[in-house]
């Protein structure tokens, strides 16, 4: 049997998440790789990144990406993302950073019950409206003040930026069907979902189990996205539709990414979902005579027993033996 270690990089050897890059986007290149980085190869030469501190990497069009390149992205848990000319589709996601379960668990359990399912939900609108008591609320009415309070922000942005709003339009698959403010809006909603599929994937976590969102691969990334629409997303658009009306789309994606990094957003996204699943879960042991706790960065395998308690693995539990090891 398997004792679950990745004879690979452990989580004190990789660069943590909000330490990492939010995002690099490349494209019209070959991607390749050089040691533990990886390279962009394009007619203007060749550029180094080491591959430990991207957060997700964007594929634009006319990129392609070898093996090596892949296998090291892998490796270092960087999301891999194949995007559209303005960043307007999510295709994949890489491997966790972390090798233990807590998070996921946690998310899960919350999930699982329709009372902590709404609990979460709840705290989610306690972090995207602070002030307001949503305590009570049913999930009908949380969405109607959601709904509220969106329609307020496009409107207080457009008086603060002068830009003539008439509502919020997206085709989908037709990015250069909407005004310069609405494909603003949905390029940085586009870069958020990235962001927050890296981060989600990075630590364990299912991207589709949302407790706003449901039915979609990827209800808890956006769930995750939208914590930070209205105080970061939106406001980024319309200021970048103010100013470059006439590329709008790589404006927005580059202040975002430099808004992303002041605020040390992705820092900030880690402590949200931990927060989110993790208080409302007990944390379980490792076995029943040492209880000692399962940090969630742990890089430990268990097994499950009776009772809630969980027993290393590598050992025979016969019950005709005294638990040799295997």
């Amino acid at each position: 049997m398997s004792s679950g270690h990745r004879p690979a990089s452990t989580p004190v050897q990789l660069a943590r998440v909000g330490d990492r890059l939010s995002f690099v986007y490349l494209e019209r290149c070959i991607v390749h790789r050089d040691a533990n980085a990886i390279t962009a190869e394009s007619a203007s030469g060749t550029t180094h990144i080491p591959s430990a501190t991207i957060g997700t990497l964007l594929l634009g069009p006319g990129t392609r990406i070898t093996h090596q390149a892949m296998s090291i992205l892998g490796e270092t848990g960087a999301g891999v993302v194949s995007v559209g000319e303005n960043g307007v589709r999510y295709y994949a996601g890489g491997r966790a950073l972390t090798r233990s379960a807590t998070l996921a668990e946690g998310q899960a359990s919350c999930w699982a019950n329709r009372r902590t399912r709404l609990e979460v939900a709840r705290s989610m609108y306690r972090l995207r409206f602070p002030g307001e008591d949503v305590d009570g609320l049913t999930r009908r009415e949380l969405l109607g003040r959601e709904g509220r309070r969106v329609k307020d922000c496009y409107q207080a942005n457009a008086k603060r930026t002068g830009i003539s709003w008439q509502g919020r339009h997206y085709k989908p698959g037709d990015f250069s069907s909407g005004d310069p403010v609405n494909q603003a809006i949905t390029a940085a909603a586009q870069v958020m979902y990235g962001i927050s599929h890296a981060v989600v994937t990075a630590l364990g976590c299912s991207p589709a189990l949302g407790f706003i969102h449901s039915g979609h691969e990827l209800s808890f990334v956006l769930d995750i996205a939208d914590l930070y629409k209205i105080e970061i997303g939106i406001p980024v658009a319309f200021d970048t539709a103010a100013t470059s009306p006439e590329d709008v789309g790589p404006a927005t994606r580059r202040a975002l990414r430099d808004r992303i990094h002041s605020l040390g957003l992705l820092d900030r996204i880690v402590d949200d979902i931990k927060n989110l699943v993790l208080p409302h879960t007990a944390q379980p042991s490792i076995g029943a005579d040492t209880g000692t706790e399962l940090g969630w960065e742990a890089d430990r395998m268990t097994l499950q027993s009776d009772h809630d308690v969980n027993l290393p693995t590598g050992t025979n539990w016969d019950a005709q033996n005294t638990g040799e090891s295997w």
